[in-house]
């Protein structure tokens, strides 16, 4: 399995870097915080990318995408997490362009992938209802009523639940709460009635809403994939989006090891350069050597997907875990080596550490990761 770059993922990777640098940097992650942005994301930013093709990366090419892969998806997201983008790039292009991948008919495809490669389909995955990742936890029910399906529950933590064009719902159609069979997936208008979302306000500006389904009738035209066996697809698409949000985590950390760098090479103690103090270099030592061991996990996974490993479940663990655990030591590392700088608004780098405090949480904790990665290796 190879851990590098070939040259056509390279090139896609130094666009990206270039792209948000230039249209997307810190300041721009400000600009969209500070102006109470409705969408919590620039519409003109996600056609830009939209037109660039990123929406598409894991799309077929029949329904107008690239189907570039995972390391062409993980490498937009790293560099993405390195000027913490706001976008609907995890939420549309990987989690909901994944879903309708593996699940929608042919009819469902053609009607909504178009749509989402050129930008103007936005989704939603609303997958978890208490306050820890648990696929399985789905209490929410849709029951059968004619040719249609009654909807009624809640759902948390719902990224860019917000501002979604449509929102695919996990939903109980059999069995009983926490059992992997009887899960059924919906795509869901989020006007119809009895849907309402509450934008909620994350500690790292991220987008993210609560749901609530009241007696929402569903046509069965709207079910996605086979009735009462859509955790399979669950299960296939939280890999990747663990795997996705490993690359954004470890952009994260590179970028604030990188800030924190030049801080200790600037800035001055006692008439000489904070660099300079042993004890600082032994510890920014360290994360440099966390950050290649991740950046190899996270290659590693992500490469894994494009090969269809059978050990990707695995993979996805160890990347998360590993990037959960770094992303935590450099955010800390940044801001205490930044002294009082670090915790206040008119520097960036406590904006990285509430990112990867949040990151973390998302698609499973890294204790959960560390627990699967030992019951996946027999430990």
């Amino acid at each position: 399995m190879a851990l590098v770059l070939n040259e056509e993922q390279q090139f896609l990777k130094d666009a990206a870097s270039k792209f948000f640098q230039d249209d997307a940097p810190i300041s721009h992650f400000r600009e969209i915080r500070d102006s109470n942005n409705e969408l919590g994301y620039s519409k003109e930013l996600w056609t830009k990318m939209a037109n660039l093709g990123w929406a598409g990366i894991l799309v077929s090419e029949e329904y107008g995408g690239s189907d570039f892969g995972m390391m062409g998806m993980g490498t937009i997201l790293e560099e993405a997490g390195k000027t913490l983008t706001p976008s609907p790039l995890f939420a549309t292009a990987l989690l909901g362009a994944s879903l309708l991948e593996l699940g929608g008919n042919e009819e469902q495809k053609s009607k909504y992938l178009p749509k989402l490669v050129e930008g103007e389909l936005t989704t939603a995955f609303a997958l978890e209802e208490g306050t820890r990742h648990n696929p399985s936890n789905i209490e929410t029910e849709a029951k059968k009523d004619g040719g249609d399906f009654i909807l009624n529950g809640k759902k948390t933590f719902v990224l860019d639940g917000h501002s979604a064009n449509l929102l695919i719902v996990a939903a109980r159609t059999a069995g009983s709460s926490s059992e992997t069979s009887g899960i059924s997936l919906f795509c869901v208008d989020p006007n119809l009635d009895g849907v309402d979302v509450i934008k909620m306000s994350m500690l790292d500006s991220r987008n993210s809403a609560e749901i609530s389904f009241s007696d929402v009738k569903i046509s069965s035209d709207n079910l996605l994939g086979e009735l009462n066996n859509g955790f399979g697809i669950i299960e296939e698409v939280i890999n990747k989006a663990q795997i996705g949000i490993s690359a954004e985590m470890l952009g994260n950390a590179s970028q604030a090891f990188q800030i924190t760098l030049s801080y200790l090479k600037e800035r001055k103690q006692f008439g000489v350069l904070i660099g300079s103090f042993q004890a600082l270099k032994h510890r920014a030592a360290v994360m440099y050597s966390e950050l290649e061991l991740t950046k190899s996990s996270v290659v590693g996974a992500m490469n894994a997907i494009d090969e269809q490993s059978n050990d990707v479940t695995r993979f996805a663990s160890m990347a998360k875990y590993k990037a959960g655990e770094t992303a935590y030591l450099v955010s800390n590392e940044s801001v205490q080596m930044h002294g009082g700088y670090g915790v206040t608004d008119e520097y960036d780098i406590g904006f990285f550490m509430k990112r990867a405090r949040v990151a973390e949480q998302i698609f499973g904790n890294s204790d959960y990761h560390l627990d699967r990665y030992a019951t996946l290796s027999e430990y």
